[in-house]
């Protein structure tokens, strides 16, 4: 199975890592009537009944917030601001190249003298050979539940089953981008990894994340996410 990659790059602007989320909320306010893709915000509202003081029925909306693989995704690799675009958002970025103008981060205004971009088909596999991958951002892999679970396994010193801990959510985070591409994989998903532990802050927390590579028998795209907060940039792979 083939995906679609869109890759805007704009080489002559300089941004710190942790700007990517301030990317992403300047293309979401600047072309919010074009695409919920650009700010991953998709909302169900469903219809529910109550009872209301006199007896009656009513029916009133349930709205809820619906996560899924960000299919536009904001970055910044080496300083360089990066847009990444997956199938339908590969072809709004495409769309919209032509539009973007200038950048404004925290007020400031960088003029866009030039932008480049890159479309690509990748082939989505699992397969008999192996494949080397590098994060090129940090990989944020535990939430607050397994976060719990891997540091007891820290302290215990069951330095193994903390690192098979890890193995086991990085292929979730493989399947639950095969998902948002359509592709079902009937072989099974081997891989190694090693990674080190780093400090990083998010929303003004500190957090637990990961540098390093990891080896499977996967055919995945470059600079697409894996793990948390995607969208913002953690957990970008490229192949070695």
């Amino acid at each position: 199975m083939h995906t679609l990659t869109s890759i805007i790059r704009f080489p002559e602007i300089s941004l710190l890592t942790r700007d990517a989320h301030k990317l992403r909320g300047y293309f979401g306010n600047l072309f919010k009537e074009e695409s919920p893709l650009l700010h991953n915000h998709f909302i169900d509202t469903s219809n529910g009944k109550r009872e209301t003081s006199n007896g009656d029925i009513e029916q009133f909306n349930i709205i809820k917030h619906i996560y899924r693989y960000p299919l536009v995704q904001y970055k910044v690799i080496n300083g360089i601001p990066i847009l990444v675009g997956l199938n339908e958002g590969a072809e709004l970025l495409t769309s919209l190249f032509l539009k973007i103008k200038e950048l404004n981060i925290d007020g400031k205004i960088y003029p866009i003298n030039y932008k480049n971009i890159e479309n690509r088909k990748y082939e989505i596999e699992v397969n008999e050979e192996l494949q080397e991958y590098k994060f090129e951002s940090l990989w944020m892999g535990l939430n607050q539940e397994n976060y719990k679970k891997y540091i007891n396994l820290k302290i215990s010193s069951k330095l193994k089953e903390s690192n098979d801990m890890l193995k086991r959510i990085l292929v979730g985070n493989i399947l639950s981008f095969f998902k948002s591409a359509g592709y079902h994989a009937d072989n099974k998903i081997l891989l190694t990894s090693s990674l080190k532990e780093k400090k990083t802050r998010f929303k003004d927390n500190e957090m637990l994340a990961f540098e390093g590579n990891f080896t499977t028998n996967v055919l995945l795209p470059d600079y697409i996410g894996l793990g948390k907060c995607v969208s913002r940039g953690f957990g970008t792979i490229v192949k070695n």
